[in-house]
């Protein structure tokens, strides 16, 4: 791996630990269901093309501590096809957290992409 690369892993690992509990807050709360782990991670290797999420083990321990901050509950239920499942669903909390991390992020993407493209705010 050279310079260049090394730097762009080490930049998106950073960036994808801040967005991470946001994009899966997000995914909980616009689900019509609870969702188990994989089933989210599936869903963000598909509409993401692998940008934020590396490892789907990864996924659980932003899962877990959003639950222990009681932004998302979680359900164990058995499984015909194997182990039993923790189906996760967003909280009311987790809702209103959502839209204020919302509002964080659309400023926040606002003040890079003006930096980006050259103005200075």
């Amino acid at each position: 791996m050279d310079a260049i690369d090394s730097h762009r892993k080490k930049f998106e690992r950073e960036l994808s630990a801040g967005t991470v509990s946001l994009v899966l807050l997000a995914v909980l709360a616009r689900s019509s269901e609870p969702l188990y782990g994989y089933q989210i991670a599936k869903q963000l290797e598909r509409d993401g093309d692998g940008v934020l999420i590396g490892k789907q083990s990864a996924l659980y321990p932003v899962l877990r501590n959003l639950c222990a901050a009681g932004l998302l509950d979680g359900e164990v239920e058995p499984s015909v096809t194997g182990p039993p499942r923790r189906y996760y669903r967003a909280t009311e909390l987790g809702r209103a957290v959502l839209r204020e991390w919302e509002a964080a992020w659309s400023a926040t993407r606002t003040f890079v992409d003006t930096v980006i493209e050259g103005h200075t705010p």
